[in-house]
């Protein structure tokens, strides 16, 4: 971990020490160190998400608690359509989706949600950019006060004929009330572009990538990313009070010298980040972690702990190493994250995606492009 040379952060890793917090209990300087026992795939939840009529697949796979038993799943690129003899077959993509959990009582159980075009009752994204430029992906979420916020990637299609043929221009914030009813499509989501960000050709901050509430604030994990020959990426941090996450000016960033207004001046934490993350808070262990894939693409999923939301983060602990990556040179992985619905402060539920290289073999492979689940078990 780098953090700012003469900064606070860096003061406090070094007072910390973090080989000590294997020595005396947890306390404000030292949680318990995150441990790794096993990790071995989960298929009883990789199950509940597996269908072979109408949502027959999507990434991203954020979750949101909505405090009532009930959790909010939100997917990116979506597959629509039907699955015969292992093909996806009279299908269709649009650019995001949802899924409404319920229980317990009982085994949990999604409900998935696809929008209907308005004009001919195909399929369409839940979500769609006012401005009518590109498409919005889903990232993570979060439950303030009685509003429900979802940071929304604006994307944008390249001249790169290739799967990753895009790249973000833009940053929204939807808000709704409406999240207590059980059909999300007939909530009414309050969309704003989330002025605390920048694209440029040399450097994009966006933030979203993940999110907590904890102790009155709303806080929102970002990336800093240096469009160099090799893509840098780094983790900055913004925060909110719940009352007033909907408003632009109430923000603020970690920088070196504090949480200050300008988004530009916000610290690089740590580097070699992932695109999407989440941060789950484990109470008894003192600790805050952070789940995430190494540079955004990769078989290795990582995680960080920390005493605060804000870190210092700990050097890198490696959770689990996704097996499909190895098994086919066109296949990656990517999208890793935990999930609090399905953690204890013991063991944390993953979820990544495997997609490829070349768009077909996700056509004709009905077993990529799902949220797949590892059971992490912890010390």
């Amino acid at each position: 971990m780098r953090a700012p040379r003469g900064s606070w952060i860096e003061a406090l890793v070094l007072s910390c020490a973090w080989v000590s917090c294997k020595g005396p209990p947890p306390g404000p300087c030292q949680p318990q160190p995150l441990e790794v026992l096993s990790s071995e795939p989960w298929p009883q939840l990789e199950r509940i998400f597996q269908r072979d009529e109408g949502w027959i697949g999507g990434d991203g796979a954020h979750s949101v608690e909505l405090g009532d038993g009930r959790t909010l799943w939100l997917f990116s690129d979506t597959w629509v359509g039907s699955i015969r003899d292992g093909r996806r077959t009279d299908a269709t993509i649009v650019n995001n989706s949802v899924a409404l959990q319920r229980g317990p009582p009982g085994p949990p159980a999604l409900a998935f949600s696809v929008a209907k075009s308005a004009a001919d009752g195909s399929p369409t994204a839940l979500l769609t950019p006012p401005d009518g430029h590109g498409w919005f992906w889903l990232q993570a979420g979060a439950v303030a006060g009685e509003r429900l916020l979802l940071f929304l990637p604006q994307i944008e299609r390249t001249d790169d004929p290739g799967v990753f043929g895009f790249r973000s221009c833009g940053l929204w914030l939807a808000s709704t009330s409406d999240f207590r009813g059980d059909d999300p499509l007939a909530w009414r989501f309050d969309l704003a572009r989330f002025p605390h960000s920048e694209f440029t050709p040399e450097r994009e901050r966006s933030f979203g990538c993940a999110t907590l509430v904890h102790d009155g604030f709303f806080y929102a994990y970002g990336t800093e990313d240096v469009l160099a020959e090799v893509r840098e990426r780094h983790l900055i941090l913004a925060r909110v009070p719940l009352e007033s996450a909907t408003q632009p000016a109430a923000w603020r960033f970690l920088a070196s010298d504090g949480w200050q207004p300008d988004f530009r001046r916000a610290s690089r934490l740590f580097d070699h980040m992932g695109s999407e993350a989440a941060v789950l808070h484990q109470p008894a262990r003192g600790r805050f972690v952070i789940v995430y894939s190494e540079n955004g693409l990769s078989e290795r999923v990582l995680g960080r702990w920390a005493a605060d939301p804000s870190g210092p983060w700990s050097p890198p602990v490696e959770l689990a190493r996704c097996p499909e990556a190895t098994r086919d040179s066109k296949l990656f992985t990517y999208a890793a994250k935990a999930h609090a619905t399905f953690s204890t402060d013991d063991e944390l539920a993953l979820s990544y995606v495997v997609n490829s290289l070349d768009f077909w073999q996700v056509a004709r492979d009905a077993s990529l492009y799902w949220p797949r689940f590892l059971r992490v078990k912890l010390r």
